[in-house]
């Protein structure tokens, strides 16, 4: 089992809910405070984890990455009712407008800035926003529920810092695209997504040949899963791809997003990971930060639907992992939490925080199959990106 070198922050107030769509939208905030309520009651946050209390990002700040009239049109959006910014990306069905949006949206970017800050500062090794990991949100718009994309908004903070090579890896069941897309032609940042293909899911991009800007050839690393990817296949595509090439890249800091909607109970997408497969990778992800970038690792939330019976025990375990302490899979849900989603939700929690899988997986150098679909998106991936890192593509 890891362990924390050194102290760990999870970025958090309650008003973070206030990122909220709408009863109707499949981004319930409900997700976030589930997640929090587990995690507290199970003695993962508090010791080892410090919580601290998440500022609000500056207009300046998110202009680091974003257009000015973005900025000014969620300012907008979030006074004006029934405001549609077709250009911009508000007031669609994906992002309704909603009041007070900018300062909620500022609300996140300012968390995990926040965690971006500890990281760099070094007053925390590790660093965590559940709720940030909005990666779809571009320079000019907003896009997939995201407003202002948080995370490239941190990394280009790395940047500004003195930070030489930041390796983003986005393990969200749809692509990566907004942070690929905002650093695509800077090859300080290696941008690696694991995803359903876009052929099969939202937002349609992310495919092996997309490489990245001229300036930044094999920058933009892209795995494009088949549907019906389960644990093994996942975690054979992801030992195969992301762990060679970042630790080529040799970053300074290890940016992750955790978006849990490759589960199988998730009603958006079509992937089949079972919570223990998710685990799985958030250790192998904090073992890398260890090895390739002194242990400096900045992890955030993302997309997730299956609102009680996955994002909370996913992201519970994320919370543990970066607080060095990881939870035993077999571990019961506690009973005050189960009775707060019947009373609250009218649901029945998990009694577990596993699905009883025990993840495994057969390692690329043990050859691949060409009749299967995983195994030539594996091998796509890789050679089309590792001969531009100066790795032998071939098992």
């Amino acid at each position: 089992m890891p362990t924390c070198d050194g102290p760990a922050t999870v970025v958090f107030d309650p008003s973070l809910t206030e990122y909220d769509f709408g009863p109707a939208h499949p981004m319930s905030p409900v997700r976030v405070d589930l997640t929090m309520r587990l995690a507290e009651e199970l003695g993962v946050v508090g010791g080892r984890l410090k919580r601290v209390h998440a500022p609000i990002a500056s207009e300046d700040q998110i202009a680091t990455v974003h257009e000015p009239g973005l900025i000014e049109a969620v300012m907008k959006a979030g006074s004006t009712p029934n405001a549609y910014f077709e250009r911009r990306g508000l007031g669609t069905d994906d992002n309704p407008v909603f009041p007070g949006m900018h300062q909620a949206a500022a609300h996140i970017v300012g968390a995990s800035l926040e965690a971006f800050r500890q990281v760099w500062s070094g007053d925390s090794l590790h660093g965590v926003n559940i709720t940030g990991g909005l990666h779809h949100a571009m320079r000019d718009r907003a896009s997939g529920f995201c407003i202002y994309n948080d995370v490239a908004i941190g990394i280009q903070y790395l940047l500004d810092q003195g930070a030489e090579r930041v390796a983003y890896v986005d393990v969200d069941v749809h692509h990566g695209d907004g942070v690929e897309k905002i650093f695509w032609d800077d090859p300080r940042v290696l941008t690696i997504s694991l995803h359903e293909t876009g052929q099969m899911l939202f937002p349609g991009t992310g495919f092996p040949r997309d490489l990245g800007g001229p300036a930044a050839l094999g920058s933009a690393v892209n795995v494009a899963l088949p549907p019906g990817t389960g644990d093994g296949g996942w975690l054979r595509a992801f030992h195969a791809v992301v762990p060679p090439l970042v630790r080529e890249f040799a970053p300074d800091v290890l940016v992750t997003q955790h978006g849990c909607d490759s589960h199988i109970e998730d009603p958006l997408a079509h992937l089949m990971l079972s919570v223990d497969g998710q685990r799985a990778a958030y250790l192998a992800l904090h073992d890398l930060a260890h090895e390739v970038s002194g242990g400096r690792w900045v992890a955030t939330g993302g997309g997730g639907y299956a609102l009680v019976e996955v994002v909370p025990r996913a992201w519970t375990h994320l919370l543990a992992i970066v607080g060095g302490r990881p939870l035993d899979p077999d571990t019961d849900t506690p009973g005050g939490w189960r009775d707060h989603v019947r009373t609250s939700l009218g649901r029945v929690a998990p009694h577990r925080m596993t699905d009883g899988r025990r993840p495994a997986y057969r390692d690329w150098g043990e050859g691949y199959d060409p009749d299967t679909w995983l195994d030539r998106a594996i091998h796509a991936t890789r050679m089309e990106t590792f001969p531009l890192h100066g790795l032998d593509p071939l098992p």
